[in-house]
């Protein structure tokens, strides 16, 4: 069976360095490893979901490098594959509330939390959202 898709509106990227905003709904971290320099209080998150960040190892190989991205996609959608009950549970989130995805790094076209979104729209790997 098919998940539903989250709709596009309820979904929404941003760094963790950027402002937290009162439209930004829930905001959820999605990294492995706390932002550095980021204070608990400036991040102002409301949970942080370790589960569905790529692994060690997966994110070390990456190292944001844009020439593995198509790869990373891959190997990250099957680690997520791999947490169902974790998307799920940020899936459920997302279908009634907007969900705003919190990450670290400085490409925002390419990390993990676009995968995640993309996962969560039910957009095949590649897709343009």
């Amino acid at each position: 069976m098919t998940q539903p898709s989250v709709p596009a509106a309820h979904l929404r990227l941003k760094r963790a360095y950027a402002p937290a905003a009162p439209s930004d709904g829930v905001r959820i971290l999605v990294d492995r490893l706390w932002p550095r320099g980021v204070s608990k209080d400036r991040a102002a998150l409301d949970d942080w979901m370790k589960d569905l960040a790529p692994s060690t190892e997966l994110r070390q190989w990456f190292g944001h490098d844009p020439a593995r991205w198509a790869e990373f996609q891959r190997r990250y959608r099957a680690e997520l594959a791999a947490q169902p009950a974790a998307l799920e549970r940020l899936r459920a989130l997302a279908l009634t509330k907007t969900v705003t995805l919190v990450f670290g790094a400085r490409d925002e076209q390419h990390n993990e939390a676009v995968v995640l979104r993309d996962v969560l729209l039910g957009q095949p790997q590649g897709a343009k959202p």
